[in-house]
């Protein structure tokens, strides 16, 4: 079963961060470990990925051999969009994501209901920076609000422009107008004037900054005027595995949630010692490898009440902008334990 190419094409904001960082170096390869139990034939876990630093914890995991060290047999498999990743899914092709975009998500949830369960998802808000409005480094501009009237772009397809619109109004611009931009020309449109101010995703503002021609206007933007709080959690991606896997191997996907768990972890406590992974998976390099903010996770384990009411909270959000075609229910979707 396949999804609509077109409706995955347009939907995801995440889907537009893979034009930053397409160009990403060969996964390594992968290593055999020990089949776990008699009982469970050894199996090779694909995870799908596209390259972009929230999937740090299989870029650590893989080059660190941690997953070969609890005897896993994992295999990093790119691709050019969340849409591709989701539909991998949906075909048996892989067993597992990370940095799955939300809006992905939840069309490959509407084609094959069940098809993920949720290990982890990447989250963002003011303090962990990921979503941002930009502007001219030296522009006059001390609010959102300040734009009215103003020429504002976001990155192609339906739910970035209604993100960016949803947060236009939340500021008092009634009837906000946004032109997509390809987000490879974020920075030089802003740099040329053609535009005042565009909504965007980590590391378009990182960049702008190391070249001296933007500025962040506001951080955060989707968790303040979408969620209602700007410390509320945006889930913007997951690390997943599918339902069919973690049926017919639970002794395997256990050790690899545990791996998972093992990598989240130093991602969040010694992120000095995962970014160079990002330079072999992704297109950030250099200076912007090393400061380049990264998502944070929030492991299944930990959800409470309010994070699912927030994850909710964006799942309507993008069903009232008829990105999804039907309401879908965030609690069924995350992992329990058995």
């Amino acid at each position: 079963m396949s999804i609509d190419r077109r409706r995955f094409l347009q939907a995801g904001v995440g889907t537009s961060l893979a034009a930053v960082l397409h160009s990403c170096t060969q996964s390594s390869q992968p290593s055999t470990g020990d089949s776990l139990s008699s009982a469970e034939p050894p199996i090779k876990i694909r995870v799908g990925f596209w390259p972009i630093t929230a999937g740090l914890p299989l870029y650590f995991g893989v080059n660190q051999g941690l997953f070969k060290a609890a005897g896993l047999e994992v295999e990093a498999v790119k691709f050019a969009s969340a849409q591709q990743v989701a539909e991998a899914g949906i075909a048996g092709r892989i067993e597992g994501t990370v940095a799955l975009a939300t809006g992905a998500l939840g069309l490959a949830e509407i084609a094959s209901p069940g098809l993920f369960k949720i290990i982890a998802t990447n989250v963002s808000n003011v303090d962990m920076i990921f979503d941002e409005f930009i502007v001219e480094k030296d522009a006059p501009f001390q609010s959102i609000a300040d734009l009215r009237g103003k020429r504002v772009s976001c990155s192609p397809g339906p739910q970035n422009v209604a993100i960016a619109k949803g947060i236009l109004r939340k500021n008092g611009i009634e009837y906000p107008q946004v032109e997509p931009l390809d987000i490879k020309q974020h920075i030089a449109a802003i740099e040329a004037k053609q535009v005042d101010a565009i909504f965007t995703l980590e590391p378009t503002g990182t960049i702008g900054r190391l070249k001296g021609i933007t500025r962040v206007l506001e951080s955060g933007v989707i968790s303040k005027y979408l969620l209602g709080d700007p410390k509320a959690l945006w889930h913007g991606g997951s690390v997943s595995l599918t339902s069919q896997f973690l049926k017919t191997h639970p002794q395997t996907a256990k050790k690899y949630i545990g791996v998972v768990t093992q990598a989240i972890e130093t991602v969040r406590n010694q992120p000095d010692v995962v970014r160079p992974a990002l330079e072999e998976y992704t297109a950030v390099k250099g200076d912007l490898s090393r400061e380049v903010p990264l998502t944070g996770f929030k492991l299944y384990s930990e959800f409470s009440e309010t994070d699912l009411k927030d994850f909710q909270t964006y799942f309507d959000f993008i069903h009232a902008e008829k990105i999804l075609s039907k309401r879908i229910e965030v609690a069924p979707l995350i992992y329990k334990d058995a």
